[in-house]
């Protein structure tokens, strides 16, 4: 049976994660890290996309995207998926070998507002939650090191809430509870993160109703 067809409306702003098969580093070498900036860069420029946050880990990504256009998310993503997977097996001599990545893609929908600032916190924050750094800007390869000075192929976008004065010293802060649990319910699920209202258009509008319902078999009448 063929999987459904996303959709994607111009418009919102996603946040968008894989990961590699089997947890498998792939992101190695500087070289691995700047080949992927690289293809960000050059389908941010051939499909117009607004990148507004990245970091990326040794087995995985995170992608704050803005896209003009219905549809563009799914164009964008369709070639940065497998060019990167071209070039990777090409350049460590895996072609042949297996799945680089396990399986599509996530995505879910972001509210312009506080909720995008969280979302954009928490993708920046990555390696110091895992351990990997003391100070955001120590990891070389995510969208906060850029916006401290790194220079990198990406092209920033301004996104659609304005960052904070004191943004540094968010990113070094500790999300909520509360917000934290909503962004991985968000990630686990693929549903909506934002505002009840504007959850329930946002479902609406994508087909996300699934993203909400209750988990396992329903409940038999008793």
């Amino acid at each position: 049976m063929p999987r459904p067809k996303r959709i994607a409306l111009g418009g919102y702003v996603y946040h968008v994660l894989n990961r590699a098969n089997g947890r498998l580093r792939i992101f190695r070498k500087d070289g691995d890290f700047l080949g992927f900036e690289k293809i960000l860069a050059d389908a941010a420029s051939r499909f117009s996309m607004r990148l507004c946050g990245y970091c990326i880990l040794s087995n995985h990504w995170h992608l704050l995207l803005w896209p003009r256009g219905d549809d563009d998310l799914p164009a964008f993503m369709r070639w940065v998926t497998p060019t990167h997977t071209q070039r990777y097996h090409s350049s460590h001599a895996t072609i042949g070998i297996g799945h680089l990545y396990q399986g599509r893609y996530k995505s879910f929908p972001v509210q312009s507002d506080r909720h995008y600032l969280s979302m954009l916190r928490y993708i920046e924050a990555n390696p110091l939650r895992a351990g990997l750094v003391r100070r955001a800007d120590a990891w070389p390869w995510s969208s906060f090191a850029v916006r401290r000075g790194r220079e990198s192929e990406v092209a920033l976008s301004e996104g659609p809430v304005e960052l904070p004065s004191h943004w540094t010293r968010l990113v070094h802060g500790t999300l909520r509870p509360p917000e934290v649990e909503a962004i991985d319910n968000s990630i686990r699920r693929g549903c909506p993160l934002g505002d009840p209202a504007w959850t329930e258009t946002a479902v609406r509008r994508l087909k996300l109703e699934s993203t909400l319902r209750p988990r396992g078999r329903p409940k038999k009448g008793t």
